[in-house]
């Protein structure tokens, strides 16, 4: 299956790095104009002090097919968002698919404490982040994208609802990010179907991001090395797989089908027949459920 979304217009707010930087790339091998945003370019980083900038992703975007536009935003200031949505206004006169998926939360959660426990500062910063930032943007992006019927809002984020419905996600801060934006998307989603327009939201599995790759000390290249130190790594994906899954769902002219549910990459390539870019297809969250969960040795028969 190949996603055809020449002539499109999308806004991947977020694109540094991770699944924003694999969804814009997606959305341009498809054959989009992507206009990408996040905090760092060539000449400042954020507080994350990372290499990936948002020039990096629009030329990887150009590159692989699409027009890749950087714009850099910091999505909690609501007139800088103003301007985004002036500018692709002014330029490109339409908006048909927004990706939320701003996040920076990395450096503040903390693993296994109680409200009481994890610094309130950080946490309520993880809110403003991963919540605040999708508001604001769904705010002054929405306007635009409804103008035309078809739009396509993506909540991006960590869990498909039935996982988290039964999972404590790390702490009450970094539970409630996760389980909102998939919330948020819900609540989009009846004000969107009157516009002739559908918003979901879509987690993907554990992911090869460039921290999480750096945190084990391995390249894309050789990731498995990193199943030397947790075997169960070898359910992972690239950021790329969610991307595929998100240009899929852009691409479908039965989108609307999805309105308001929640969606993995794992189980979208299952109904729409695309692979990650080894060639494998991983079922991430239901590896985890009826593999690693119960401690079983890793073993992704089956759920590659």
């Amino acid at each position: 299956m190949t996603a055809d979304l020449r002539e499109k217009v999308a806004l991947v707010a977020g694109a540094t790095r991770g699944a924003g930087r694999g969804i814009a790339v997606e959305l341009g091998a498809a054959g989009a104009t992507v206009y990408v945003t996040g905090r760092t370019t060539r000449a400042r980083q954020s507080e994350y002090a990372r290499p990936e900038t948002i020039e990096e992703t629009a030329e990887l975007v150009t590159s692989a097919g699409g027009k890749g536009i950087a714009v850099q935003v910091d999505h909690l200031v609501s007139q800088e968002v103003e301007g985004l949505v002036a500018r692709i206004r002014g330029e490109a006169g339409r908006l048909d698919i927004l990706v939320n998926d701003i996040w920076g939360g990395e450096k503040l959660f903390e693993w296994d404490k109680a409200v009481w426990e994890h610094s309130l500062d950080k946490g309520l910063r993880m809110l403003r982040l991963g919540i605040e930032t999708h508001l604001i943007t769904a705010h002054y992006a929405l306007p635009l994208m409804i103008e035309r019927p078809g739009g396509l809002l993506v909540e991006v984020t960590d869990g498909t609802a039935e996982y988290n419905a039964t999972h404590y996600r790390l702490s009450p801060f970094y539970d409630l990010v996760k389980t909102g934006a998939t919330r948020m998307a819900w609540a989009h989603a009846q004000d969107l179907a009157k516009h002739g327009a559908t918003a979901v939201s879509i987690t993907p599995g554990w992911l090869r991001s460039e921290m999480m790759l750096e945190a084990y000390g391995v390249r894309e290249e050789n990731w498995r090395d990193a199943t030397k130190v947790q075997p169960h790594f070898a359910i992972s994906e690239t950021p790329r797989f969610v991307g595929r899954a998100v240009a899929a769902v852009a691409a479908d002219p039965d989108r609307a089908r999805w309105n308001g549910q929640s969606l993995s990459s794992g189980g979208l390539a299952k109904t729409y027949g695309f692979d990650d870019i080894d060639g494998s297809r991983p079922d991430c969250w239901r590896y985890m459920v009826e593999v690693q969960e119960p401690g079983r040795p890793a073993d992704v028969t089956g759920y590659r």
